[in-house]
């Protein structure tokens, strides 16, 4: 493995360096958007508990707003929940807004990684063939090993930058869907909450 990065040349280390950046990040976000921590069964169910039960005080809404992505939307409209329901509805939507924020955290700097990544190789490439023909221009054609080692400069470099790529594009890709379909679980759960208490209301 070393004998195969010094053969890259010294635009191996900042392609290392995005493919370190991005397992971290995959791995991450593999761990934060685990669904029973983002949107936990039965919580709406638990609340709506509380209220009718008069036991949703303040320190009960701090538990929730700690509690998940999901609990802050519903304690941020449960804080209002003595206003109308367009008020409460502006809440949980402005802690949606600031929720969506964390759920995609690093997303953007995983795209990146998988923007510059190929460009990186490319760049590895180029520097690989301005070395072999430099050294061909010194020693000319009779030594082989010039060629071979300015080729595989260029070649290890492009590899390597496509190798961490097309990885890190795949689950970009697959953390925005599931951060979609948190977001719509979420919303689901927080209109479901409006729709009780002010149903109940109602009648």
């Amino acid at each position: 493995m070393l004998e195969i990065v010094r053969a890259g040349g010294w635009i191996m280390w900042p392609i290392i360096l995005c493919s370190v950046v991005a397992m971290a990040i995959i791995g991450e976000r593999f761990w934060s958007l685990q669904k029973k921590n983002v949107v936990p069964k039965g919580l709406v169910a638990q609340v709506w508990k509380w209220v009718k039960e008069g036991k949703l005080d303040k320190k009960r809404l701090s538990v929730l707003r700690n509690h998940s992505p999901l609990g802050q939307i519903l304690a941020a409209g449960l804080a209002n929940r003595q206003q109308n329901r367009e008020i409460m509805k502006a809440s949980m939507e402005e802690a949606s807004n600031q929720v969506i924020h964390e759920l995609e955290r690093y997303l953007n700097t995983l795209g990146t990684i998988a923007e510059i990544a190929p460009l990186l190789g490319l760049l590895g490439t180029v520097a690989g063939m301005i070395r072999m023909f430099a050294a061909v221009g010194e020693v000319g054609l009779g030594n082989p090993m010039v060629l071979s080692s300015g080729l595989s400069e260029a070649l290890i470099t492009t590899a390597t930058g496509l190798s961490i790529a097309i990885p890190a594009f795949i689950f970009y890709r697959y953390f925005q869907s599931v951060v979609d379909e948190l977001v719509l679980s979420m919303e689901q759960e927080a209109s479901k909450m409006v729709n009780i208490l002010y149903g109940e209301r109602e009648q």
